[in-house]
């Protein structure tokens, strides 16, 4: 019996204008009414109180890679922040990068906002797109707040780090950096041109099974759908597991089993199937 389904967002549960239609928005509603939970699990770092097309449904969420777990109306449940020794080593070992720290405050940068512009021209012109695209789409985000101190950004709970690097050569320093620090982070990102730095023992799997346990529901009872690189801890913890057609081939080997494409809503058709055959075995 699933009680739990948690995706992600972004090639997975959302279309593919990356939006929650009335498709996606019906299907979560009727889970809910029949006493299932839903809960997005991503990256971004303020669902379900932004905007993104979740607006009155009453989920909880898995977000910033897992980081920060918040409940139906906002508020924060659980953290699994960043040791502050090693945020005070990076940012001063990459004065040149803007590194745009999540916190359950909002989002704190190292830089300003032509810095973390720049980040994005690494992008070919069709992710440009996209992503400027999500962007708009994305509703009210958490405040960001740039060129920020390093004093100011370690007075508060740190629990995701996001950058974009402008060079092939920084890009090779920062991983070799990170590298060196694999006992203390792991980097997790959505796509390989950006940086989705967490604490090493935080991920997306680790607090969608917090959250089952939360409310009572074991693992087995719980189904996740994803389709990238920080979806594959989650893939590979739970028995039911889906990667969707359109995902990577390492979600894909890390899931039990592939269902379709998100722009044909793969993931709430799934969830209104696996919904219906628990009712027919209740009935018989």
């Amino acid at each position: 019996m699933i009680k739990l389904f948690a995706s992600d967002l972004d090639g997975t549960l959302l279309n593919g204008l990356h939006e929650a239609d009335r498709t996606i928005r019906s299907a979560i509603k009727k889970a809910i009414d029949l006493g299932a939970h839903v809960v997005p699990a991503t990256g971004r770092s303020v669902l379900p109180i932004g905007d993104h097309g979740f607006t009155g449904l009453k989920i909880d969420a898995v977000c910033a890679n897992g980081s920060i777990v918040r409940g139906q109306n906002g508020e924060v449940l659980k953290t699994f922040a960043m040791d502050l020794t090693f945020v005070e080593e990076l940012l001063r070992a990459f004065p040149q990068i803007c590194f745009d720290c999540c916190t359950p405050d909002g989002m704190f940068s190292s830089g300003s906002y032509e810095m973390h512009q720049e980040g994005f021209k690494r992008d070919g012109l069709m992710r440009r797109i996209i992503m400027r695209g999500m962007r708009a789409r994305g509703g009210a985000h958490e405040e960001q707040f740039f060129d920020q101190s390093l004093s100011s950004i370690l007075s508060h709970e740190v629990c995701k780090i996001n950058c974009r690097v402008t060079t092939a050569e920084l890009d090779r320093e920062l991983k070799a950096f990170l590298a060196d620090h694999t006992d203390t982070v792991v980097n997790a990102p959505f796509d390989p041109v950006m940086f989705e730095i967490t604490d090493k023992d935080c991920n997306k799997g680790a607090s969608v099974a917090w959250l089952g346990r939360y409310y009572g529901i074991d693992e087995d009872e719980i189904a996740v759908y994803g389709d990238g690189g920080n979806d594959i801890a989650m893939l590979s913890r739970f028995k039911h597991s889906y990667a969707t057609a359109n995902g990577s081939a390492d979600a894909k080997a890390a899931a039990s089993a592939t269902i379709g494409r998100c722009e044909f809503h793969a993931v709430p058709k799934h969830i209104m199937r696996t919904l219906r055959s628990q009712q027919r075995i209740q009935i018989a």
